[in-house]
């Protein structure tokens, strides 16, 4: 039994060693519906996909995956004919620039308009509301789907307290992390809870770290 332990261990880090980056095979895509121009009517329909997500947050991470399944789920609980009314939706998100920039792409909610703003007291990733009906849900991942080891890491990351070497384990795991998630079926990664009566009371804080840039000007890894 114990040998057999150990070779399923090792069939795992070998594969953690020579995975591959996250695949745009797997390049999920939820449909939206929109104006047709700055005064128009309500018949743009289109696709948004990881790809399309990745061009606007800057590169693809486990957040960024994490948060466009998640709210996919989320979103298509509140919209059951699968078109995401962005002129008709309002979200609540933590601070991760991940998870922020993923809530005001896929939702169209903005900070200046109201249908945006950012609250890290949530027990949720993000509250995503229809304004039409006031139906609400809350988002987030199931208990240990999210490897520790990646959260430990991160928060020591954010303290700059990682070598160039441990950046790069960070990133390996985070990626190993994506394509896991890429390939379960969203109903056994995510847990989406309604929450009635729902009360929106926007935040003004604005003084929130940007933690994707913190360790940008650290050297590459010399591992000679």
């Amino acid at each position: 039994m114990k040998s057999k332990s150990n070779k399923i261990k090792l069939l795992y880090l070998l594969g953690s060693i020579f995975i591959l980056p996250v695949a745009y095979s797997q390049n999920p895509s939820i449909k939206v519906i929109d104006t047709d121009f700055s005064k128009g009517r309500l018949t743009h329909q289109q696709p948004i996909t990881l790809q399309d997500a990745e061009k606007l947050h800057g590169h693809l991470c486990d957040g960024l995956v994490v948060g466009f399944l998640g709210l996919k789920e989320g979103l298509y609980s509140l919209y059951p004919d699968s078109i995401i009314d962005r002129t008709n939706t309002r979200i609540v998100s933590k601070s991760s620039p991940c998870l922020t920039d993923i809530a005001v792409f896929l939702t169209g909610g903005r900070y200046q308009f109201n249908t945006f703003y950012v609250n890290d007291s949530l027990p949720y990733m993000f509250v995503v509301q229809r304004i039409d009906n006031g139906k609400a849900v809350g988002i987030k991942l199931k208990p240990g789907i999210k490897p520790s080891r990646i959260d430990e890491m991160g928060n020591k990351a954010v303290h700059q307290l990682l070598s160039s070497c441990e950046l790069d384990e960070l990133k390996q795991l985070e990626q190993n992390f994506s394509n896991q998630l890429l390939s379960t079926p969203p109903t056994s990664a995510f847990t989406i809870v309604p929450i009635p009566n729902f009360e929106w009371q926007p935040q003004p804080n604005h003084h929130f770290i940007k933690t994707d840039i913190i360790n940008k000007v650290v050297p590459t890894c010399n591992k000679n």
